[in-house]
């Protein structure tokens, strides 16, 4: 083995997080190192979800990598939930007292943020095989990994889980240390991006008898489309044609027919699910993002509620490093995990609100109408919608 590798904090997964987790304490003069064991190429290929909350957008800033997504980032100050063929809209800005998000998809996110670790000359190790874990409960935690055929190992004071849902970090807690809650919902998204313009300028959530539909969008020439679909289809089901044509049906007749159709560039399926491991913390490694948590895209919580867990390990270990205090790390799990289940239970209720369940009764049917009714009836419904959208405070 190599000559062990020594910085302060080793974090594992370059996503969002992790880049930014990375960026954050670089600037603040905290040394890490960040593994990857997919290659740039293959991180930047992953087409993700691009609605960015209020909060996001500010550690972005902070991190020093907002300049792009100000620029060419589209601000979005409401969106549409489109039922029984009509279109209502939740006015962000006037239910939160002026927020809005930011519609900038993830892979620019993740782009801008290696951009960023490239200039300041970060260590970004990708294609790092086998990344192990060691000694959480010790106060010298290492990692160790392989490249090639190569063995490494980089000590640490802590250790960041931030690779993702089947990431080695959270395995690395015992069994008997963690619970783990989970909620499998009976559908998948089927997505399309199309180098079309967006049918609307803002989003449009639809619910309809045949399956929920989502409008979204990446710029003014990439539009993004998802349908509710069987867990049981698969992406060669579904030609582009039998797409657009359900689509149409499943969204208000004045939106089909300005929707402007072409060949997607992009097409898959993702399961819905809910999930969260507690707690977030083990020793001295701390998880981040989907390592600990999952939620169904209806909302828009995934990587916002990653952004959120990013914001408590910064500012925790940035009280450590600065002014000798732990309290930051001693409550990360409590405080990361409170906002975590905020976001679940919004996600939860948006994917309750708008999907069609297959098994579901007429008792249920007419509570959901009764659900949007009251929303639409009610100033303070849409501002509990609208603060959640936008992202609750840190």
């Amino acid at each position: 083995m190599t000559t062990p590798m020594k910085t302060k904090v080793g974090i594992i997964g370059g996503g969002p997080s992790g880049l930014l987790l990375s960026q954050l304490l670089h600037l603040k003069g905290i040394d890490n190192v960040l593994l990857e064991k997919h290659s740039r190429d293959y991180v930047l290929g992953r087409i993700r979800a691009g609605v960015l909350e209020h909060g996001f957008a500010e550690l972005m800033r902070e991190a020093q990598c907002g300049e792009r997504m100000d620029r060419e980032g589209e601000i979005h100050d409401g969106f549409y939930i489109a039922h029984d063929g009509i279109r209502d809209r939740v006015d962000l800005k006037k239910y939160t007292g002026g927020n809005s998000v930011v519609v900038y998809g993830q892979t620019e996110v993740t782009r801008d943020l290696y951009e960023a670790r490239d200039k300041m000359g970060g260590t970004v190790i990708h294609e790092a095989q086998d990344v192990t874990p060691h000694d959480l409960k010790s106060d010298a935690p290492y990692l160790t990994y392989r490249l090639g055929d190569e063995p490494h190992r980089v000590d640490c004071d802590f250790i960041i889980g931030a690779d993702g849902f089947h990431g080695v970090s959270r395995k690395s807690i015992p069994k008997d240390v963690l619970t783990e809650y989970e909620k499998v919902y009976p559908f998948g998204w089927l997505g399309v991006l199309s180098r079309t313009k967006p049918v609307s300028p803002e989003l449009i959530y639809a619910k309809h008898e045949r399956g929920f539909a989502l409008c979204s969008l990446r710029s003014q020439v990439l539009s993004r489309y998802y349908l509710q679909v069987p867990l049981t289809d698969r992406v060669e089901d579904w030609s582009d044609e039998d797409f657009w044509a359900e689509l149409k049906k499943r969204l208000p007749e004045d939106v089909a027919g300005d929707l402007i159709t072409g060949p997607s560039i992009e097409k898959s399926i993702a399961p819905l699910r809910s999930f969260v491991a507690e707690p977030m913390r083990y020793g001295n490694l701390f998880l981040a993002g989907d390592a600990a948590h999952i939620v169904p895209p209806t909302g828009a919580r995934g990587l916002n509620s990653a952004a959120s867990d990013i914001y408590y390990l910064y500012h925790a270990l940035l009280d450590h490093y600065q002014d000798g205090d732990d309290t930051g790390l001693e409550q990360y799990s409590q405080k990361a995990l409170a906002r975590v289940w905020k976001a679940q239970r919004f996600s939860w209720w948006m994917t309750s609100l708008l999907h069609t369940f297959p098994d579901s009764i007429s008792y249920d049917k007419r509570l959901q109408q009764t659900d949007l009714e009251y929303l639409f009836s009610s100033d303070a419904a849409q501002t509990s919608l609208a603060e959640n959208y936008v992202g609750l405070p840190f």
